[in-house]
């Protein structure tokens, strides 16, 4: 019905909000085609749904906690579709997904107690998810207090620390600051998570270790829907860009 991406339907919170998006009722997990469901969760094409279905209803949840939504969100939310390619149906339930995480009474910490174990600890699509919903409160060059509130609930809730969110909010900062024109040495060390007094070695081990958490063909591989590999990509960039610029202040 709407491809690779969403090729598994199932039960719960997210089960519902997807059903709404189709405009249909799911009372338990199917198959698009009709087929029963025979896998477990984590199977790659549920995760790849429950990915879908989460970020863009969560995206609407957080661009409504300071009481309204700017163009500015809403161009953010069409800069990742646009960035997805997805296609007129995908569209379709992409905006009413983000239409229902903006209703009154939008069950948040269901949604993300079901998107967790969909996920299987699978850390590093949980960080993108994030990152997706930090970039969303960002849009507007201005983080407002509800919408710094609801991150800090958002990752607390998918097993993050505090200066695991605050690091990721440092590079959505940063991502926004120097856009295409490359980092600043300062904004690089930033991005890499390391004083400018660390080792080499200690550099060289943070580059590597993000490289790894961003990497497209790895987080496609736990489930990451392929239309957003451009955004993993990028990510990759970024990151590498930083690696080049303190390497090189270095030699």
């Amino acid at each position: 019905m709407l491809g690779g991406t969403l090729g598994y339907m199932f039960g719960g919170p997210l089960g519902a909000l997807l059903g709404a998006a189709l405009g249909r009722n799911f009372d338990r997990g199917i198959k698009l085609t009709g087929e029963q469901d025979a896998f477990g969760i984590g199977q790659q094409e549920r995760v790849q749904a429950a990915f879908f279905t989460a970020t863009f209803s969560v995206m609407g949840h957080v661009a409504k906690a300071d009481g309204s939504i700017t163009p500015d969100e809403i161009a953010a939310t069409e800069s990742i579709m646009a960035r997805m390619q997805l296609n007129q149906q995908q569209r379709k339930a992409a905006i009413q997904l983000f239409n229902e995480g903006k209703k009154t009474g939008f069950p948040l910490d269901d949604i993300l107690k079901q998107f967790k174990r969909e996920c299987q600890r699978r850390r590093n699509l949980l960080q993108m998810f994030l990152e997706i919903q930090i970039a969303t409160a960002m849009a507007d060059g201005v983080l407002h207090r509800a919408e710094r509130h609801i991150i800090f609930l958002i990752g607390t809730e998918l097993g993050f620390n505090h200066a695991d969110i605050e690091h990721l909010f440092s590079l959505g900062n940063t991502h926004a600051a120097h856009g295409h024109t490359g980092p600043s040495l300062a904004q690089a060390y930033e991005i890499l998570g390391v004083k400018p007094e660390a080792t080499d070695a200690v550099v060289k081990k943070a580059y590597r270790r993000l490289m790894s958490q961003h990497h497209p063909d790895k987080l496609i591989a736990k489930g990451l829907p392929e239309e957003m590999i451009r955004i993993a990509t990028e990510k990759t960039q970024q990151i590498k860009a930083a690696w080049e610029q303190v390497r090189d202040s270095r030699q």
